[in-house]
């Protein structure tokens, strides 16, 4: 069986159905959740950059920490997840703990070290809660129709991404400037948000009973040994290190938008809205590029994304002034979000025994978090040697190379997931 057991086969005409109950659940606690992420992770380069004075380097390890240290808990949450079958219990703690760690922010003040120690807390429950929500998306969609799940998910996950920076600029705008006191009453906000978007998931979503706890998978089908096993997949490992080098392509969007702040001349107070740009263009284009990755092939539309991120570098490389620039660059970076996030999750969950679902999918994403800490980390460092002109067209070269690795690691892909664990 080729790659197209994982998403490259077309598909009839019932791909066209409407997606489940528990995809609109997850996808309506994520919208929730996001408001508060994203109020935080619009400004938050803002105030560590400006407002806290730190320099390309010191923020690269920041901004790579806020992504990579997912990867610590990603795997393990997963085989939790997989091991009691409680995806939803394990989503929700990382859901309280990303919400407790807004507070953190407020307590934090200006220490770097305590900064840092709340954003891995943060990222900790990102990690936690991502894979289960996935594979609980994943087992509640026929597979035919998985791009379009998790493209109406990612959907919604972008309005509440698209209305959090709105929400982050009411309240600059509110405050009057960017102080210390009008940031510690936006992490107050997105604190209760977050804790709202909690009590969503376990209003709303249902488990599909046969991954409830009442069915208890057995001991050699989800162990230890079976998780190990999973790299032993031919299709399981290919993806993994696909992701890792995609991973590395990418320089986090803190740097995209202090760079084209930079170039615009945006101020501080507007900063916000250059996420709500890249969130809106995310928001329009996640379902129809999940229903295209469902007839076309989910791998073109990955690389196809990642296209569009090659051409956003060269245009932060070289910035021209006006408008029309800043608008058709923050479209592509919305497009290959829509291309990529979804859509790389719809491609990977098919290649995994069900029963090690969650544990899959969480080692794929583990590779892409760490591979992005490290290229935020060299990021930062080649734009405070060489500058951010050549920085960007340093990440711009990883692309092509990344993109090109894996085209030739999956287009030949091989796949019998539930055979070839042992």
């Amino acid at each position: 069986m080729y790659l197209s057991t994982i998403g490259l086969r077309r598909v009839g005409p019932r791909a066209g159905a409407a997606v489940g109950p528990t995809v609109l659940a997850l996808g309506a606690v994520s919208l929730v959740t996001d408001v508060s992420s994203e109020m935080v992770t619009a400004v938050l380069p803002l105030y560590l950059v400006l407002t806290l004075q730190m320099g390309p380097v010191v923020y690269g390890v920041m901004d790579g920490m806020y992504t990579g240290a997912t990867a610590l808990l990603r795997v393990a949450g997963g085989y939790v997840a997989d091991r009691t079958r409680r995806r939803k219990g394990v989503a929700g703690a990382g859901y309280g703990v990303s919400a407790v760690a807004k507070l953190g922010l407020v307590a934090a003040g200006a220490s770097v070290p305590a900064i840092g120690a709340v954003i891995v807390a943060d990222r900790l429950g990102k990690g936690l809660r991502t894979a289960p929500r996935d594979a609980m998306i994943t087992a509640a969609t026929p597979e035919a129709r998985l791009g379009r799940a998790f493209g109406v998910h990612r959907a919604m996950d972008s309005a509440g991404a698209f209305a959090g920076p709105l929400v982050a600029l009411g309240l600059l705008t509110l405050m009057g400037a960017a102080t210390a006191r009008t940031f510690d009453a936006l992490f107050t906000t997105s604190f209760c948000i977050a804790c709202a978007g909690v009590l969503l998931l376990f209003l709303t979503v249902r488990e599909k009973p046969a991954e409830a706890s009442a069915s208890p998978p057995s001991r050699a089908a989800v162990s230890g040994r079976a998780a190990v096993g999973l790299l032993r997949l031919p299709a399981v490992r290919r993806l993994t290190c696909a992701a890792f080098l995609l991973g590395l392509s990418t320089v986090g969007d803190g740097f995209v938008y202090l760079i084209l702040m930079r170039g615009q001349g945006v101020t501080a107070a507007w900063f916000p809205i250059l996420a709500v740009g890249t969130n809106l263009a995310y928001l329009v284009l996640a379902a129809p590029f999940g229903m295209l990755a469902d007839r076309i092939g989910r791998l073109p539309v990955v690389l196809g994304g990642y296209a569009a991120l090659f051409v956003v570098y060269l245009l932060l490389s070289n910035p021209l002034g006006g408008t029309g620039w800043t608008v058709l660059a923050l479209v592509l970076y919305g497009g290959y979000y829509a291309a990529t996030d979804g859509v790389l999750m719809a491609l990977t969950g098919p290649a995994v025994p069900e029963a090690m679902r969650t544990t899959g999918l969480a080692l794929v994403q583990s590779g892409q978090a760490l591979a992005y800490l490290l290229s935020s980390v060299g990021f930062g460092a080649a734009w405070s040697v060489w500058g951010a002109s050549t920085a960007m067209q340093g990440a711009a070269v990883v692309v092509v190379v990344a993109v090109t690795a894996t085209a030739l690691l999956l287009s030949g892909n091989r796949t019998r997931p539930e055979a070839e664990v042992r």
